[in-house]
């Protein structure tokens, strides 16, 4: 159920129109590309893609009792982190950040982006397998270039896999486990990090991990425990 395609606009575009037009997105579908002309990140960052590299886009259908759909962004980073570590074996520092990147110690590995059409949420994620594009103020790294050549359609085949186990966990109520996953694979409870906030600019605080709703929360030098709904979360030093 790997749709590819040798060159599209954007596959999380692609699947929203879709979804938009009352067309059939399966779950466990992908839509891969070889190149992006108009990809991109959250925020309404320009994503740049790189030949090689794993681009691609999938569906989540919204039952009745599901979790909140923003746990979806975790889910998909715990998916990915496991195929990531199933195809390369040895691989040190990989570690998740809040909400939706994949690291390697303080470099972008991978992405990750929600973005929501009616009781669909498309998911796209973007893996740096081949090539590591240059991100202004930001270090990004490859797999290739860690010394684990990984060939995009191997590795769509193995996260396709994780990511549909994953949701259909996500779906059974296992997200409190899913969550706990997260947490043991992100950086750690305590980690000194900077927010960026459109009100108050840029808070320092320890990472105080996640709440019951994926929220990311902030312990301040006063004491005090602050809830991040939405920003950018650095790590310090």
């Amino acid at each position: 159920m790997i749709e590819t395609v040798a060159e599209i606009g954007s596959t999380n575009a692609a699947l929203l129109g879709r979804l938009a037009a009352g067309e059939s997105v399966p779950e466990g579908a992908w839509l891969v590309a070889d190149r992006q002309s108009a990809g991109r990140g959250r925020a309404g960052r320009t994503w740049s893609d790189g030949f090689g590299n794993f681009m691609g886009s999938t569906a989540a259908l919204l039952r009745a009792g599901d979790p909140l759909p923003q746990t979806l962004a975790l889910v998909a980073g715990v998916a990915a982190h496991k195929a990531v570590l199933a195809l390369c074996d040895g691989l040190s520092g990989l570690m998740l950040k809040w909400p939706n990147d994949l690291l390697v110690g303080q470099a972008k590995l991978a992405g990750i982006l929600l973005e929501r059409q009616g009781d669909g949420v498309v998911v796209g994620i973007g893996v740096n397998l081949a090539q590591a594009p240059e991100v202004p103020g930001r270090a990004t790294a490859s797999l290739a270039g860690l010394g684990f050549p990984v060939a995009r359609d191997a590795f769509a085949a193995t996260l396709a896999a994780e990511w549909q186990a994953a949701l259909t966990r996500w779906h059974c109520g296992e997200w409190p486990a899913l969550r706990e996953e997260w947490l043991a694979r992100a950086h750690p409870v305590g980690t000194l990090v900077t927010v960026k906030d459109t009100d108050q600019g840029t808070i320092m605080g320890a990472f105080g991990g996640i709440d019951d709703n994926g929220v990311a929360l902030l312990r301040l030098a006063d004491g005090a425990t602050r809830a991040i709904h939405a920003g950018d979360i650095e790590m310090v030093g």
